[in-house]
């Protein structure tokens, strides 16, 4: 391959997503290249260029990620692309392994995607490791719930106020579930308050924020919406502390006058809807999908950093084609104070890739699953079990950041 792998200047960002634009087949208006360009400056910003041209392109967002216990660096990666004239030249794996380095040198333990084709990103160590339900409301009758709704007021706020009331709540429901990016206030800004954009259909209204809670105190949850013409209420995000204050929030969303469904195009699999609502014939689960797709760069600081619900002692025999020092043969000791991993000869417990390892990190996805699933080897009878076990977290983790 003579393609060369080497950061995009900011002279190149208009260039760079035009390559974007020519791989993800998108037409877009003035204010959403816009949008895009003020992001990509922001970012580390990988090329690939053939004779001058850029013919493959990465962007990594220097973001946080909640995960069990805390948060840890993360890469997160943004229009990745390439040329259609230059697929399968190893150019996406060029980029990739410029990326692990930069990674290395920042210290970020992780690297996470939304991935366009499930079947790319497997072969980079990637695995979803959270899983979003889609959900749909009929709304032609009022919404029947099992238990009473948090009985506070609920105001509608401006989009211009909304990010200091919003953002302690979005905070605190990042300590409770793991695989949630940390956001700045340009975050919010630009991805949840916005308005119509050249771009849209031009179907559905503004941007719409609900908070419960009396002005003056802080807020017991929110939710952002949109009303289409059709009817159709459209949930672009939620966030809700406990089931009284989520029945509120959708007792609301499903009450709105000249209306006839509630679409969430992304709730945790434990949203408690799907437990307190009386009807299940009313509240339908549409779909299911990989959300967050993670990648462990640095396994071993991944494992020590996070928290662990039980003792464990384990010794786990790790496979990584691109990252040779997360391979080999480790012990891995844990419990609820810590955990070290370390190099070890003593016969393996458990023998996995890393991708299912990323795959189970942050508490979603059970090992002993995988290894039903014939990707993970149990050499050591009830070793996948004590791993769930210790890996186990009080929430399923959940990501609807869809950047």
């Amino acid at each position: 391959m003579s393609t060369d792998i080497r950061d995009i200047p900011e002279a190149h960002v208009d260039r760079a997503l035009d390559l974007a634009y020519l791989a993800f087949h998108e037409k877009t208006g003035d204010a959403t290249r816009k949008r895009h360009r003020e992001a990509l400056l922001r970012c580390e910003r990988v090329g690939a260029y053939d004779d001058g041209e850029i013919v493959g392109f990465a962007a990594a967002h220097r973001l946080g990620l909640s995960v069990p216990g805390g948060e840890l660096p993360v890469a997160e990666l943004d229009f990745v692309s390439v040329a259609p004239t230059h697929r399968r030249r190893g150019v996406l794996t060029g980029m990739m392994a410029g990326m692990w380095r930069r990674c290395a040198a920042d210290g970020r333990p992780l690297a996470c995607l939304w991935a366009s084709e499930d079947a790319i990103y497997g072969r980079f160590g990637f695995a979803p490791a959270t899983e979003a339900y889609s959900v749909e409301i009929d709304t032609t009758r009022p919404l029947g719930l099992r238990i009473t709704p948090d009985r506070r007021p609920l105001r509608l706020l401006a989009p211009a106020d909304a990010v200091g009331v919003l953002a302690p709540l979005y905070e605190a429901g990042r300590a409770r579930r793991g695989g949630r990016l940390s956001r700045d206030e340009a975050w919010w800004r630009r991805a949840l308050l916005s308005g119509d954009e050249d771009g849209d259909d031009g179907k559905d209204g503004p941007s719409r924020i609900v908070v419960l809670g009396d002005k003056g105190a802080p807020a017991a949850g929110y939710v952002v919406y949109r009303v289409g013409e059709k009817g159709v209420v459209t949930v672009g995000e939620m966030e809700a502390p406990d089931a009284p204050a989520a029945a509120a929030l959708w007792s609301y969303l499903a009450a709105i006058d000249l209306t006839r469904k509630v679409r969430a195009w992304a709730v945790a699999p434990d949203d408690p809807l799907l437990h307190f609502a009386a009807d299940r014939d009313q509240v339908r689960v549409t779909g299911r999908l990989p959300a967050l797709w993670l990648r462990l760069v640095d396994v071993a600081r991944a494992l020590t950093a996070r928290s662990w619900a039980v003792p464990a002692d384990l010794v786990l025999e790790v496979r990584d084609a691109a990252l040779p020092a997360n391979a080999g043969r480790f012990r891995l000791t844990a419990d609820p104070s810590g955990a070290t991993y370390e190099p070890s000869g003593d016969p393996a417990d458990l023998a996995l890739d890393v991708r299912e390892l990323a795959a189970c990190y942050l508490g979603g996805v059970p090992l002993r699953r995988l290894v039903r699933a014939g990707l993970a080897e149990e050499r050591t009878p009830g070793a996948a079990r004590s791993l769930d076990a210790a890996l186990e977290t009080e929430y399923l983790p959940f990501a609807g950041d869809d950047f």
